[in-house]
Parts: structure tokens; C-alpha cells; sequence
């Protein structure tokens, strides 16, 4: 038998992911701001910037901060919800197991 999950419970869910949908907006415009100021730092440094480095630099830089963000609040929501505490190590007996030989 599968056991519930916190996420199981509808209202868990939807508060859960609105506040991950949330965090979510805040860090894209974490990551805008951090686009920014490389894109601040390269112009300070005469770097030569022609349109595709630009473009290039901003689209690396906040694709790099978002995945770095959505992993890291996935992990949060994860944890947040409980759902961590509810999955079963069978590692864990195999080696209690082992242990006791």
C-alpha cells in the first residue's frame, strides 16, 4: 500500500506550489538584477560587448541563476512539506542488517 504524501492533501499542494510559484517570481528578478551587474562589470572593465555577447552573457547568466534557484526551492518545498521525512530508506535496513552478522 502506498502511503499519503503532504502533497497528497490538495490544500498542502496548492499552498505549497503558490509558494514556490512565488519565490520562483522574486528570484527572476534576483537574476535580472544579477544579469545587470555582470553586464555592469563588463562595460566598467572596457570590455568590448558587441549585441551577441550581450545577449549571450545575459541569457547564460540568468539561466545559470534559475536553475540554481528552482533546485534549491525544489529542495526547500521538498523538505518544507515533509515529504522528506516520509521515504523510506531501504538502504538504511540492508545495512542495520549487515550490521548485525
Amino acid at each position: 500500500m502506498a502511503r499519503k504524501t503532504a502533497l497528497d492533501d490538495p490544500r498542502i499542494a496548492a499552498a505549497a506550489w503558490a509558494r514556490f510559484r512565488r519565490l520562483m517570481r522574486w528570484m527572476a528578478l534576483g537574476g535580472v538584477a544579477c544579469v545587470l551587474a555582470v553586464l555592469g562589470v563588463l562595460y566598467w572593465m572596457d570590455t568590448p560587448m558587441p549585441l551577441h555577447m550581450v545577449i549571450a552573457t545575459s541569457i547564460g547568466v540568468w539561466c545559470t541563476f534559475m536553475l540554481g534557484t528552482g533546485l534549491m526551492s525544489l529542495l526547500f518545498l521538498s523538505s518544507g512539506t515533509g515529504h522528506d521525512e516520509q521515504i523510506e530508506d531501504l538502504l538504511k535496513k540492508e545495512i542495520e542488517h549487515d550490521g548485525e552478522d
